[in-house]
């Protein structure tokens, strides 16, 4: 008996698909069926034309291409639809029917910025990872005293979502525009001076800096498995680290009571995010994939998996700022070398520098903090006005929204984004160093009418 050969069932379907996508391809044009009524070659045609979309999109350069195309096709299906009369089981949503509801109290910058027009245009819009104008903002919808309330999802958060987030930027970071550059500049040697050099007012000095690696979604945007797989990278990485930089990670899921105690005591434990993190979809699968790593001196840590992917630390007692920038630095290269190593980059631009999951923290992603003793300072009634003046930024010792204890300040530099980091170190320097002689000043009786004038000019 003579064998036949069957051709396999993928080609008749492929054959199929691509005679259907050809009578489907002539109804797109003129927006009609070529039948009275669609079947399975109507069916095939679309798999034909979306399938064609995936592939194109395959290329980074051809996004917009695939993006263009989907809409058109969309459009026309809807037309094909009409023309058959096929109605929709979901009704027609009035555009503004989600935008939120803020509170007269309500001072963030998202209420000051999403006008009507901005959400129409971006409400239905969704990135690469999947994520919403509606999670970027939740934060500030569930707390209305938010400042900012916006949160990025994905490095991409900040093209899908540009007309509300350029607005915030160009509004926090004090007038940058779209169309500026960002800096950055870590010579160690450009920096000058202690706030400090007695040793009677600065109690330790800290500074810090965000990374987030490219590709992998940000801490409110980010999937489990990408959230895994930065921890992987990241602590493979700190495994290599050598001399000064050489220490332990410690993950936040299955450490032992004694580290758990030893971390809290030595004030490296970080915390499960706060109610803004919490809205924003930064706290997911508490404690997973989160973990600290410190050097055996106790002077360079990483968070990882906290607000940003990485936060880098260099910090020691006393105003030696200088010495902590050149650790940090030091870390900073010896992580990225990592990170490269393993076939990924950080995240960064020539617009917004260093990404971060917030917009507040683009460009350097840098806090550069002292804890001083300010006990006088602090009761001047235009206390805060002078830290505006000095482009710092007072807070508790406890962190962002903490209040002092015992006259015990942290103050850092306010500015992230289009200053670099060797800047905004030395900004944090020559601003401490002028609290600290307001306050011996005032100890000494100065009238505090002159002492602000000094300060405020």
């Amino acid at each position: 008996v003579r064998s036949q050969k069957k051709t396999p069932r993928s080609v008749v379907m492929l054959r199929s698909a691509s005679s259907s996508s050809r009578t489907f391809a002539r109804a797109l044009s003129t927006g009609r069926p070529a039948a009275p009524k669609p079947g399975r070659q109507w069916l095939a045609g679309v798999s034909a034309v979306a399938a064609g979309a995936v592939l194109l999109g395959g290329s980074a350069a051809a996004e917009d291409t695939t993006h263009s195309l989907l809409l058109d096709l969309s459009e026309r299906v809807k037309r094909i639809e009409s023309n058959l009369g096929i109605k929709s089981s979901v009704r027609k949503e009035d555009p503004m029917a989600g935008f939120p509801g803020f509170s007269a109290s309500n001072k963030s910058l998202v209420k000051k910025h999403l006008t009507p027009e901005i959400y129409v245009a971006v409400k239905d819009k969704v990135t690469p990872n999947g994520f919403t104008l509606d999670r970027a903002i939740q934060s500030c919808v569930d707390n209305q005293d938010s400042g900012v309330g916006l949160y990025a999802g994905d490095e991409e958060s900040y093209t899908v979502f540009a007309p509300l987030f350029d607005a915030v930027i160009e509004d926090y970071h004090g007038g940058y525009k779209p169309t500026d550059k960002h800096k950055s500049d870590m010579d160690v040697s450009k920096i000058h001076g202690n706030p400090d050099p007695d040793g009677k007012y600065v109690i330790s000095t800290r500074i810090r800096v965000g990374r987030n690696i490219r590709g992998l979604g940000l801490s409110p945007g980010v999937t489990r498995g990408q959230r895994r797989e930065v921890e992987r990278i990241v602590t493979s990485g700190l495994e290599h680290m050598q001399g000064a930089l050489k220490g332990k990670y410690y993950p936040l899921g299955s450490m032992s009571e004694a580290d758990r105690k030893q971390l809290v005591e030595d004030h490296f434990l970080f915390k499960k995010g706060d109610r803004f993190l919490e809205s924003a979809g930064a706290n997911r699968d508490w404690p997973e994939s989160r973990g600290i790593f410190h050097n055996n001196e106790k002077t360079f840590l990483v968070w990882v998996n906290e607000e940003d992917q990485m936060r880098i630390i260099s910090m020691q007692q006393g105003g030696d700022a200088k010495e902590v920038f050149q650790r940090l630095a030091s870390g900073i290269a010896a992580i990225e070398k990592e990170v490269k190593a393993a076939g990924y980059e950080f995240a960064h631009n020539d617009h917004l520098g260093y990404i971060h999951s917030c917009p507040t923290n683009c460009g350097t992603g840098m806090r550069a903090s002292v804890h001083v003793k300010l006990p006088n300072c602090g009761k001047h009634p235009d206390f805060k006005k002078w830290c505006e003046k000095l482009r710092l930024q007072p807070r508790g010792i406890h962190g962002e929204h903490s209040e002092t204890e015992g006259g015990v300040y942290d103050i850092s530099n306010k500015e992230r984004l289009g200053k670099s980091e060797v800047q905004l170190v030395q900004t944090m320097i020559d601003g401490v160093k002028a609290l600290v002689e307001a306050d011996k000043a005032l100890a000494a009786g100065q009238n505090p009418d002159d002492v602000s004038k000094a300060i405020l000019g």
